[in-house]
């Protein structure tokens, strides 16, 4: 096996998660067979219950898992389902070390961080491997160097690189190549400190990935390559980029991955670039549309990096560029002018009250004004409080998440949630079959009679109201195999709705597009074309 491990110095948010992504696509595109890791050294046994605020978007794996968004770069970049043994966080170590105690495996032992933590790591690491065959496995480790939550981590990959196969591990280093004064001066010393203290730690970069403003010059390169140890050709600049899928090109022109294929031995084909037409129309759309995303975490949006993303396939695939408008859902409680001047709506999924009268104010407002709307999991059971409101007259409608003694419940807790005390790990999650009825917009949009899709959720429509809603033209045009949980809602006769109790955007591929996204708009297209011909 043949291991590349990607840190991190100098500051964080410099992009480990974009660079270990494109690594990937590249020594894909070269037709080697390619997996990626995360380790997070955070404590928490996995993302599920952490605030998007603070880490962002949860994102959802086919399993179930609940991980890093990073990893739904990896899947994005790769084309590949992974599985939550893909993310390694320090909960999870530890908890499977402590266990190990417990059941008295360690034979009386004293436990250590070295060497039973650190060979936990290395046994994680290495199922990963094993788990098919596999010429690269990429391990990208979170934060950056320096950081003591991480020293267990690179002490394991420190041990791993001896243990294993002379020349089957690279370790590249992601720094900072700050500009600084009137000649935007490249500055090489936050690099070169950054590679000093990784050297401490007893790890020697074999690739700097240098980000910068603009491209290194070569003097720049020369300087690093004297300071750091590091040959001229395993410095890469990787300078910005309007987005992800771009940086690609610029790693491959920077030759960065034959010097990994060489250095590792592999045998590679040419470079198939499947992703050419597809970056011609990220960067020269034909068409453009506004599409208000309204929610509550809108001030990060990386809380909302699946559905940024899914709009991007879909750019890539049609010519027509999104342009999202970020609006907090509480500003539309009283007022809905910001919904003035776009071309469609899309509510996503979230959890807790805050905000959630906003986002029953925004599904009013398009279904009242016919404005493409798309409603995701809380998106979608915000569809369905707003017409038992609205249109049903049911005036107190609501979910019990939010009120539990509302007299219309119309969304209500799943049965088999019932006693659930655990929040991390215990909602519906995962992958799940999808039955689609013929003769409606979702099986138009789909194609097919069955698909299959993540889910998080603790809630569902309840079964109750659903004759009413029918007969009243909200359609449940999906549903679970067994035709008991509602999974996708659409109007009667208007092209202009639809919902899905699921999670399309986290199987969104740049060359598969989530289907419904895809739906929203292509339908926002043609609302602002009829638009301008009202006005014209």
């Amino acid at each position: 096996m043949h291991y590349v491990v990607v840190t991190g110095g100098v500051i964080s948010g410099l992009g480990k998660g974009t660079i270990t992504s494109s690594l990937g696509h590249l020594l894909k595109s070269h037709g080697l067979r390619v997996t990626a890791l995360k380790i997070d050294p955070y404590l928490n046994y996995d993302a599920g219950t952490m605030n998007p605020y603070q880490h962002g978007e949860v994102f959802v794996l086919d399993d179930g898992s609940e991980v890093d968004l990073d990893l739904g770069n990896y899947e994005r970049f790769i084309g590949t389902d992974l599985t939550g043994d893909n993310n390694i966080t320090t909960g999870k170590v530890y908890k499977e070390v402590i266990e190990k105690e417990r059941r008295g495996e360690y034979l009386g032992s004293t436990v250590q961080i070295i060497p039973h933590i650190t060979n936990e790591i290395k046994r994680r690491i290495r199922a990963v491997s094993s788990k098919d065959y596999y010429d690269v496995v990429l391990i990208e480790v979170g934060g950056t160097v320096g950081d003591i939550e991480s020293m267990p981590f690179l002490e394991a990959l420190r041990q791993l690189n001896r243990e294993e196969k002379p020349g089957s591990v690279i370790f590249g280093h992601v720094t900072l190549v700050p500009e600084v004064g009137a000649m935007n001066e490249q500055k090489t010393k936050p690099t070169q400190h950054s590679v000093k203290a990784l050297r401490e730690i007893g790890i020697q970069p074999d690739i700097l990935f240098c980000r910068s403003k603009n491209e290194l010059s070569l003097e720049t390169k020369k300087r690093i390559s004297l300071f750091t140890d590091v040959p001229l050709e395993g410095i890469a600049s990787i300078s910005d980029a309007p987005n992800a899928y771009l940086v690609p090109d610029i790693m491959e022109r920077e030759g960065i991955v034959d010097f990994i294929i060489n250095r590792l031995g592999l045998k590679s084909k040419e470079y198939t670039d499947e992703w050419a037409e597809y970056k011609q129309n990220l960067r020269n759309p034909k068409e453009r549309v506004r599409i208000a995303l309204v929610g509550k975490y809108t001030e990060l949006q990386d809380a909302y990096m699946s559905h940024k993303e899914a709009f991007l396939h879909v750019t890539g695939n049609t010519g027509i560029a999104v342009d999202i408008k970020w609006i907090n859902s509480d500003d539309l409680k009283n007022s809905q002018d910001k919904l003035s001047d776009v071309h469609g709506i899309l509510v996503p999924g979230g959890f807790g009250y805050r905000g959630i009268e906003g986002k029953i104010a925004a599904a009013k407002y398009a279904r009242e004004n016919n404005v493409p709307f798309l409603g995701i999991c809380l998106g979608f059971q915000v569809a369905v409080m707003e017409f038992a409101r609205n249109v049903l007259h049911l005036g107190d409608a609501n979910s019990t998440e939010f009120d539990k003694n509302t007299p219309h419940p119309v969304i209500d807790l799943l049965p088999e949630q019932e006693g659930v005390k655990d929040m991390g790990g215990t909602m519906r999650l995962g992958s799940k079959k999808v039955l689609i009825r013929p003769n409606t917009l979702a099986h138009s949009v789909y194609g097919k009679d069955e698909i299959y899709e993540r889910h998080r959720h603790r809630y569902e429509v309840n079964p109750a109201y659903i004759d009413a809603f029918s007969s009243a033209g909200l359609i449940f045009s999906g549903t679970d195999e067994e035709g008991i949980r509602m999974e996708i809602a659409e109007y009667r006769d208007n092209e202009n709705m639809i919902a899905s109790q699921y999670h399309s955007e986290f199987k969104s591929r740049p060359l598969a597009p989530s289907r419904i996204h895809q739906h929203l708009v292509m339908r926002a297209l043609l609302f602002r074309q009829r638009l301008l011909e009202a006005t014209a």
